[in-house]
């Protein structure tokens, strides 16, 4: 039996990562909404800490930083005017990076982020952060249809367990790299360690 491989392999497509210098590196929902209650994520912090080293690579880079927040009702989750809908503390963005809020799981629906990307000329997208199955996983599959060459960091990136629809439950792990495995087939070039420089 030969071993498996995505359409992206059996296509020939470059899956080597771009240099972050060249990238636009796009954070995504990486708020304290995901560090207590009910949507803690059991490997967020670890995620936080490597999304944290992308984001100090890619400062000193010269990369194009773009932080995505979710925006929930007041007094629900991800509520922006509270703490946990706040970006995390190691995160927060800087002068000059652009802070973008959205309503929807894709980081694209309903707001100008394409129209920013456009203007800065980088084709090439690095995701990275929260939720793996949901925000960052339909960010890149609607990068593909954009005309964007997607990148997700899978070390910078968490997700939760989910229930598997029979009484049980999926691990956020699997969640996670089923998510990741999932994109790799077609929508975007999975990278871990420190393979984005």
């Amino acid at each position: 039996m030969t071993a498996a491989k995505t359409l992206l392999q059996l296509a020939g497509a470059d899956l080597n990562p771009p240099r972050l210098g060249d990238a636009a590196l796009v954070l995504i929902d990486i708020q304290n909404e995901y560090l207590a209650g009910p949507l803690a994520l059991p490997d967020a912090r670890p995620a936080i800490a490597c999304a944290a080293a992308l984001l100090a690579r890619a400062r000193e880079a010269g990369t194009v930083i773009i932080h995505i927040a979710h925006r929930g009702k007041a007094g629900g989750l991800f509520d922006r005017s509270t703490e946990r809908g706040a970006i995390v503390a190691e995160l927060k963005p800087r002068s000059g990076e652009l802070m973008i809020e959205k309503e929807l799981p894709n980081a694209f629906a309903g707001t100008d982020l394409k129209a920013r990307l456009d203007e800065t000329d980088r084709k090439d997208i690095v995701l990275a952060g929260f939720m793996t199955h949901m925000c960052v996983s339909s960010t890149a599959r609607a990068a593909l249809d954009l005309g964007l060459r997607t990148t997700v960091d899978a070390d910078a990136c968490a997700t939760r367990d989910l229930p598997d629809g029979r009484g049980g439950t999926l691990d956020a792990r699997t969640i996670h790299e089923v998510a990741l495995a999932e994109l790799s087939d077609r929508f975007a070039i999975i990278a871990r360690g420190d393979a984005l420089r």
